[in-house]
C-alpha cells in the first residue's frame, strides 16, 4: 500500500489557527483535484495531524471529531478516500510520543495499515512535520512553504509552494 500523509492545517486546509468548524474550514486551492489525480496512480491517504487546541482547551475533541466527519465526506464528494485521521489531542509541554516531531502517529499508522515506507509520502507545511516523518523512516518529504529556512536543521527531499503542484511530483 503506497501512503500520502498529508497534515490538515496549512496542507488540507487554510491554517489560521486552531480551526475547529465547518464554518470556518476553507480547504486549500486545488486540493480535491490533486488529491484526484493521486488516487487514481493508486495512492491512499492518512491525515497526520497535531490539535493543541484540544489540550488547550480552545475546543472539545468531540468538535475535531465532527469536523473530520464532515471533511472526510467533503472528500468523499470528490470520490476520494481519506483512509484514516490520526492527532495529537496533547499541547507542546505534554511531552507525549504522538505530537510531531515526534513519530509516534506515523507508528500507529503502520501498526494499523502496515503500509510500504519506501512507497510513502509525507506532506507537510511546518518542519516538525517533516522532522516527524523522517524520524520515521520516510524520505519522500515535502514541504509546502513559499520560502524555506536556511537556519533549519532538518530538510525536506522537496519544497512546493502550493499543494496544486503535489500531482506533478509524487507518481
Amino acid at each position: 500500500m503506497k501512503i500520502v500523509f498529508l497534515d490538515r492545517d496549512g496542507v488540507i486546509n487554510i491554517d489560521y489557527g486552531y480551526v475547529h468548524k465547518t464554518s470556518d474550514f476553507i480547504f486549500s486551492e486545488g486540493i480535491f483535484k490533486t488529491l484526484s489525480k493521486l488516487s487514481s496512480r493508486g495512492f491512499k491517504f492518512i491525515i497526520i495531524t497535531n490539535q493543541s487546541g484540544i489540550a488547550r482547551g480552545l475546543f472539545e475533541e468531540k468538535d475535531f471529531i465532527n469536523l473530520s466527519k464532515w471533511m472526510i465526506k467533503k472528500f468523499s464528494n470528490y470520490g476520494i478516500e481519506i483512509l484514516d485521521i490520526f492527532y495529537c489531542p496533547h499541547g507542546p509541554n505534554d511531552n507525549c510520543i504522538c505530537r510531531k516531531p515526534k513519530s509516534g502517529l506515523y507508528k500507529e499508522a503502520h501498526r494499523k495499515y502496515n503500509f510500504s515506507i519506501a512507497k510513502s509520502w509525507s506532506v507537510g507545511d511546518s518542519y516538525r512535520d517533516i522532522e516527524a516523518a523522517q524520524n520515521f523512516g520516510i524520505k519522500n518529504t515535502i514541504l509546502i512553504s513559499k520560502t524555506i529556512d536556511d537556519k533549519a536543521q532538518i530538510r525536506p527531499k522537496f519544497l512546493l509552494k502550493s499543494v496544486k503542484e503535489l500531482d506533478k511530483l509524487i507518481i
